[in-house]
């Protein structure tokens, strides 16, 4: 089975090398970004499976990166969680409004935030592959 990539985009440098170590003890490869614009271009050019991301970051902020990637058709199916400090109710909004799949509050608990992401990656088997374990058992 592939390992699935999650990227995590945050300018805290604890706050990834934690979410890191936890996420490859899972199983998880790690791709890491610590300004939008670089989370923008490694998600532009590592098509990950999944995307942490931060709001408050240098040169660009987690909204535009949300927004860019959602509104453009190779990108749009990747989950982004958004994982932040901002926690009154516009900035949620403006996480859904810009294509946030769900919204996280720091201080978060890690053991939910891995079943998020677990619920966002588990892997489906395909129809056709359980049709023909069927006609195999028959």
């Amino acid at each position: 089975m592939e390992q699935k990539r999650i990227l995590i985009a945050d300018d805290e440098e604890d706050i990834v090398t934690t979410l890191q170590f936890t996420l490859e003890k899972e199983g998880y490869q790690c791709l890491t970004a610590y300004d939008g614009k670089e989370a923008l271009d490694k998600a532009k050019g590592e098509n990950p499976d999944l995307i942490i991301l931060d709001i408050m970051m240098p040169k660009m902020n987690g909204y535009k990166v949300s927004r860019l990637l959602k509104f453009d058709i190779k990108y749009r199916e990747i989950p982004i969680i958004m994982l932040t400090a901002r926690t009154q109710e516009i900035d949620k909004n403006i996480g859904k409004e810009t294509g946030a799949d769900e919204y996280v509050t720091k201080p978060f608990e890690m053991e939910d935030l891995v079943q998020l992401i677990a619920k966002y990656l588990v892997k489906k088997e395909p129809k056709e592959k359980k049709d023909a374990n069927l006609h195999i058992q028959s």
